[in-house]
């Protein structure tokens, strides 16, 4: 069974993150074709809008750590950058449903999606600091424009873990619905943004995504310091340690 599923849903791309055994950490794999799904729905006209989810366990626990390290020349091509520049670019408007866990990535990459729900059951992190590294997906930039300056501060340098009725508050999500109504409410919503004039829509995500170069000019500068850390003895020693356990 493939790890990423997609179908199509009344001009609705569902992509389902779909290692359950493994939380859902994302491998290289997993990146590339989360990016092809996301390239070829952005071409399809029938396409409108899309949606992210998990299972009702877990959005996604973030990177693979033992994939991410045997692969982890980094760069603009790497697979799991692609798939996040991938995301900055999307015209059309993109839905998540998170549920359990949404770590690392799991919680930067909602902050390029124009609609987010949650379930109680959701837990998000930010613990790149704890793994001897920075953060990626523009969160350096765009998490502070959402949430305070102080309080981004707080989110990214302690890696605390926070749950939904915090994240709502923080304004990183738009709602907390019931965990048995969560993908079908998501998937309604996704399914009003499709059902709208497309060039409109499109447009007004433009506009509202009005820094997005500026955005892209942080993500490389993010990449450039998250590769040099990756390679630090630091974060060796902690990822020797994330590893053991």
């Amino acid at each position: 069974m493939s790890t990423i599923q997609v179908r199509d849903d009344n001009g609705v791309r569902v992509i389902t993150f779909n290692r359950p055994d493994k939380r859902n950490a994302l491998n290289l794999q997993m990146y590339t074709q989360l990016t092809e799904y996301l390239i070829q729905g952005e071409s399809d006209n029938e396409i409108r809008a899309f949606m992210f989810r998990g299972q009702a366990e877990c959005f996604t626990s973030g990177n693979d750590v033992a994939d991410f390290l045997q692969n982890s020349g980094l760069g603009a091509d790497h697979p799991a950058f692609r798939f996040l520049f991938c995301l900055l670019d999307l015209k059309k408007p993109v839905v998540a449903a998170v549920t359990g866990a949404a770590v690392g990535i799991g919680t930067t990459m909602l902050l390029h999606c124009d609609l987010v729900y949650a379930n109680n059951s959701a837990k998000f992190q930010l613990p790149f600091v704890q793994l001897a590294l920075v953060p990626e997906a523009g969160a350096s930039l765009l998490l502070p424009q959402v949430v305070g300056q102080t309080k981004a501060s707080e989110l990214l340098m302690l890696g605390e873990s926070f749950n939904a009725s915090q994240a709502h508050a923080y304004g990183l999500i738009n709602d907390i619905i019931e965990s048995e109504n969560i993908f079908e409410y998501a998937l309604q919503r996704a399914h009003q943004l499709a059902a709208l004039p497309p060039i409109s829509l499109q447009s007004t995500k433009k506009l509202l995504r009005y820094n997005k170069e500026e955005v892209r000019a942080q993500m490389e500068k993010e990449l450039i310091e998250f590769e040099a850390r990756l390679a630090s003895d630091e974060a060796k020693a902690r990822f020797a340690a994330f590893l053991k356990r």
